[in-house]
């Protein structure tokens, strides 16, 4: 049953998991062998990641692979996107890994856009503006660490990193690569050109590969400490490229929300649209697998459910936040949940509030209340984010496809069809790591493409299906 599995290391902002899957009967069978906790740290008034800790428990995970007798075919990684290491000539990092929420990014689009304008900028790469993304990222260091930048002679991003401690070898994966807003989609290369007027240095770039492509096996002394001797593949190495992979849609047109910390609403083309009016809608064109492209909008997500249930002292589970959001279901208030105040506010709760105090709205008090506002706000921006995608299309979709751990959330599932007035499927909530997978084993033959592998994933996952109410 199991002689050919394959291992996942799925890594997300607050957490991480090692999922081994195997085809049975024409279905793809998962199992969990090991998860661990993730965060970024505050050091010297700064969010840092902690390299060190994460490569470990890559580590640790696959030790547990091993001890369960396991012995996959292979293994890859997925991250989320735009955070990156600095590295020196012997593999050392240089400086902070930096983690997106850090707020050394703010002024830097003015600082870029001294050299190139948010127009031009955007037609070269196609990439929304992010105050995260990669190109402000380097820009804050070229501005206020100029001497790392001296230092470093190698790039890589955080997915790219972890699968460099194992292997030794240097990749760059294409979908991670594209969202730093430093790929051309016309050549799906680095835009050394632009990297030369914003002074960021091209010798920090490795050669781009696609998602499928070896890194190498594990290192020989790794390799007889976990007792695994397995070959290291790029998956879609960023998460939404993987999760959107895992869509099982029929056909090839169809709405996505890749749902989660953040909210990835978008269709799969097959040319990036890198027009004035796809900028104006603040679109996004990320690379897919099989150079897809990834047409989205990035949208704040359950980010903001997350961090009111901390200051809860996490004391509500997220369906008892649904079912408190449902009784609350007449409350009025909305906000816009891509203001930038909800980015990383020291009190989520606060800055909902003063959110509707500022716009003349009902003010929430209880925690069903705040949920309430939390989850209607995000069922109106996928519909305003339906009717944008729909405009510029020229297309219109019959049904949205909710896959990712928002995908569990049948309350916001209901809110996104009435919203919509669509047809919406939820599920699968693995689809991150189902689509790490399924790039894996399309490699080694087990599917013969990735519709192919799609059909399986529907038949292999539960999915749910709620009509829109007609009022």
């Amino acid at each position: 049953m199991m002689d050919r599995c394959y291992l996942a290391v799925d890594i997300g902002a607050s957490s991480g998991r090692h999922m081994l899957a195997w085809k049975e009967n024409g279905q793809i069978r998962m199992e969990e062998i090991y998860r661990f906790s993730n965060g970024m740290d505050q050091i010297n008034g700064h969010l840092c990641w902690d390299l060190e800790r994460l490569y470990q428990e890559v580590v640790n995970g696959m030790k547990k692979c091993s001890d369960m007798g396991r012995n996959p075919v292979s293994m890859a990684i997925d991250t989320w996107a735009v955070d990156y290491v600095l590295m020196d000539k012997d593999g050392g990092i240089v400086g902070n890994t930096y983690g997106y929420r850090d707020s050394r990014t703010k002024g830097m689009d003015e600082v870029v856009s001294r050299y190139i304008s948010p127009q031009e900028l955007y037609k070269r790469t196609g990439i929304q503006k992010q105050i995260f993304n990669t190109i402000y990222q380097l820009t804050a260091v070229k501005e206020q660490e100029p001497e790392l930048l001296e230092q470093a002679q190698r790039l890589l991003l955080i997915p790219d990193y972890l699968a460099y401690r194992l292997t030794g070898n240097a990749r760059t994966e294409y979908t991670n690569a594209t969202t730093t807003q430093l790929v051309s989609p016309k050549t799906k290369d680095w835009d050394y050109e632009l990297m030369e007027r914003l002074g960021i240095p091209s010798r920090l770039f490795t050669e781009i590969t696609m998602a499928g492509t070896p890194v190498g096996f594990l290192k020989k002394e790794l390799a007889d400490e976990i007792g695994l001797n397995l070959e290291v593949i790029q998956a879609g190495s960023h998460d939404t490229a993987s999760a959107v992979a895992a869509v099982s849609a029929k056909g090839e047109d169809f709405l996505y929300i890749s749902s989660g910390t953040w909210s990835l609403m978008g269709v799969e083309l097959e040319e990036a649209d890198c027009s004035e009016e796809s900028r104006k809608a603040n679109m996004t064109n990320e690379g897919g697998y099989e150079y897809r492209w990834r047409f989205l909008k990035n949208i704040m997500g359950l980010w903001m459910i997350q961090s009111v249930r901390h200051e809860y002292d996490d004391q509500y589970s997220f369906a008892q936040f649904c079912e408190l959001a449902a009784e609350q279901a007449a409350f009025p208030s909305r906000v816009d949940v891509n203001d930038q105040r909800f980015l990383a506010p020291a009190s989520m709760i606060n800055a909902v509030k003063e959110a509707c105090r500022e716009t003349g709205q009902i003010v929430p008090k209880t925690c069903g209340e705040l949920a309430a506002v939390i989850y209607r706000s995000l069922a109106d921006s996928y519909h305003k984010a339906a009717q944008e995608i729909e405009h510029i299309t020229g297309k219109t979709y019959s049904a949205v496809h909710i896959v990712g751990g928002g995908a569990n959330a049948d309350y916001l599932s209901r809110l996104t069809a009435d919203s919509t007035g669509k047809t919406v499927y939820s599920g699968p909530s693995e689809a991150t790591a189902i689509g790490n997978l399924i790039v894996q084993m399309i490699r080694q033959g087990e599917f013969a493409s990735l519709s192919k592998a799609r059909e399986a994933v529907a038949a292999s996952f539960e999915m749910k299906k709620f009509e829109p109410v007609k009022y």
